[in-house]
């Protein structure tokens, strides 16, 4: 395997606060890889760092070959990078079909022009779009649900929804902000079997934070611990759990 991605001493300060402390690890072609902690450890601003929608205050971080340290939000998911939110962000008044084809539209080539005058490419890939929609819904049950309002769905469904949404935009590399926040365990459990249907359907590398300590340690092949910004453990879930770093700071006896 090699390295997917790459973070080198990340640091991301707010004033005089310091989340995310001089960071660094990789996380390897296909890999289901972990990242824990307890509340304000920093776990979604490193996701933040890492997708551009917060600048890096120093360090180096890397897609593949390609560093990705100074680039825009859109640049990074053009690379094959998408995510997901701890707080679910779909267009609840547009159906569940508009929420996967809007986000297609990054690898769209028709033009102005050719949307206006609905030329035959413009008409093709609206077909291609609208078809491979489909097929993600499908793939997380929901095509027959797919003209319904995405708020109309139940929390667990618009998880699925949020995730087929992630992705249309054909990424490589997938992170999941808490995704069974809310869930009771049999839906935890249900989500652990989805997110590994969609590992390997999808060939995917997915980066995965989550409160849920079981459900993290029986799906996930490596994981990193965070504390108040800082990396103190990282290695196999086995390795992690044994951890007396993460024992006092995390786990408890």
């Amino acid at each position: 395997m090699s390295a997917m991605l790459s973070v080198q001493n990340l640091t991301r300060t707010f004033g005089g606060l310091v989340a995310v402390n001089d960071v660094s690890f990789c996380v390897e072609e296909g890999e289901i890889f972990g990242l824990i902690g307890p509340n304000g450890a920093g776990k979604t601003t490193l996701f933040n760092l890492v997708t551009g929608l917060t600048p890096v205050t120093s360090g180096r971080q890397f897609y593949r070959d390609t560093e990705t340290t100074r680039m825009k939000p859109h640049q990074i998911a053009a690379l094959g990078i998408a995510r997901t939110f701890q707080n679910i962000r779909l267009f609840g008044s547009l159906s569940a079909l508009d929420n996967v084809m809007i986000a297609q539209h990054l690898h769209t080539r028709a033009g102005v022009f050719d949307g206006v005058l609905s030329t035959p490419r413009a008409r093709s890939e609206e077909r291609h779009v609208y078809d491979y929609s489909m097929t993600l819904l499908e793939k997380v049950n929901l095509a027959s649900r797919a003209h319904q309002e995405a708020r109309s769905f139940p929390y667990g469904d618009q998880r699925r929804l949020e995730i087929a949404r992630a992705l249309a935009l054909q990424p490589k590399l997938l992170l999941l902000d808490e995704p069974g926040a809310g869930m009771n365990p049999n839906e935890k459990a249900e989500l652990s079997d989805f997110i590994r249907h969609v590992h390997e359907e999808f060939d995917l590398t997915i980066v995965l934070i989550e409160h849920n300590v079981p459900m993290v340690m029986g799906l996930c092949d490596r994981i990193a611990v965070l504390n108040f910004g800082v990396l103190i453990a990282l290695g196999t879930p086995s390795a992690v759990q044994n951890d007396p770093a993460v024992i006092e700071a995390y786990l408890g006896d």
